[in-house]
């Protein structure tokens, strides 16, 4: 999600004014019943049906239509939905949106193609983040009302300047390959955070083969039913994505647990926080002793939010690393094979 929400407030303040008036004005001089008898009565109707249905069936490939996909889900968790108020213990659970593999997105090994994966990931990272986190989303995005966010250079004053989630990298580990037309689901949820990134994982995973044993809050359809677990979820699995997100107000970097925690989602964590130079916030003490494993409670404490987080870090500082690769280029210091056209 690399569109802020106040830049998508600011586009539908004028877009749909602008768009009723003229919406009225065509309803009004189209005979759209008139026109519809004709596609479907007139003469070479059956090849204009064909189309339509092969365009209705591809839409996912037409252009726009990405952006579309990303600002429905932007435009229905900030604008439409009120906030979800979840609490610490959902913030790793994931969201699950659905798709298909349209014509467009078959390669010549007459599967998925595996760069069209990448904009699956944009429409359900934006899925993940809206919702989870609408409240500090909004919350960020008013920071000059709010002051959730304080300017390092003058600490009596709020940061300015507009909210930005932008994706810092992303890479996918392909599994097992997705046939023409066939049902997906994409299953995201928050992976770990580090004094700057986001980490989010995705799995790519067979429609219908995997169910939750719950839904939070209002139900989104059927759930798992047992309470044994089976142990071949892998086999369920086309590809697993990892992907970094940075939140900025400004030029100003702000540490993901400030917005994490102004969503409701972190519990209150012994020592609190502080605010560094850079204007990221940190623990303002260690927190020790604790696993995630001490039986007992069943209170979702900051223990075990830590417990969770530390798991997630020991995959994303692997992939963090890779940012290093940056220093391999040396420009073909020893010589370069070519330079080829049509890339």
């Amino acid at each position: 999600m690399a569109s802020s929400a106040g830049t998508t407030r600011r586009v539908l303040r004028v877009v749909l004014p602008a768009l009723i008036p003229a919406v009225a004005y065509t309803a009004y001089r189209f005979d759209l019943a008139r026109a519809m008898k004709a596609f479907f009565t007139g003469s070479g109707k059956y090849s204009r049906i064909a189309a339509l249905a092969l365009l209705l069936w591809n839409w996912k490939s037409l252009p726009l239509a990405w952006t579309i996909r990303v600002w429905n889900a932007m435009i229905i968790h900030l604008y439409l939905r009120k906030s979800h108020p979840h609490t610490p213990d959902k913030l790793f659970h994931p969201v699950i949106s659905k798709s298909h593999v349209t014509l467009l997105e078959v390669d010549y090994n007459i599967h998925k193609s595996n760069s069209t994966y990448f904009a699956d990931l944009d429409v359900s990272r934006t899925h993940l983040v809206s919702h989870l986190m609408s409240r500090g989303l909004r919350i960020a995005a008013d920071n000059v009302n709010t002051k959730l966010v304080m300017d390092p250079a003058d600490p009596s004053r709020p940061a300015k300047g507009k909210l930005g989630i932008m994706l810092g990298a992303t890479g996918c580990s392909f599994k097992k390959e997705i046939k023409p037309y066939a049902k997906y689901e994409m299953w995201s949820r928050i992976l770990a955070w580090d004094r700057k990134w986001l980490y989010i994982v995705t799995h790519f995973v067979e429609k219908g083969a995997v169910r939750p044993k719950s839904w939070d809050g209002a139900s989104f359809g059927p759930t798992r039913k047992g309470d044994g677990k089976p142990q071949d979820w892998e086999k369920k699995i086309h590809a697993t994505a990892v992907s970094k997100y940075v939140f900025k107000i400004g030029r100003l970097t702000v540490h993901p647990a400030v917005i994490i925690g102004a969503s409701g989602l972190l519990p209150e964590r012994p020592g609190g926080w502080v605010t560094t130079e850079n204007g990221m916030a940190k623990p303002a003490q260690p927190v020790t002793g604790g696993t995630l494993d001490e039986a007992g409670s069943t209170e979702w404490d900051w223990t075990r939010t830590d417990g969770e987080l530390k798991k997630g870090l020991e995959y994303a500082k692997h992939f963090a690393a890779l940012d290093e690769m940056h220093g391999l280029f040396d420009g073909a210091e020893d010589g370069a094979l070519g330079s080829f056209g049509l890339g």
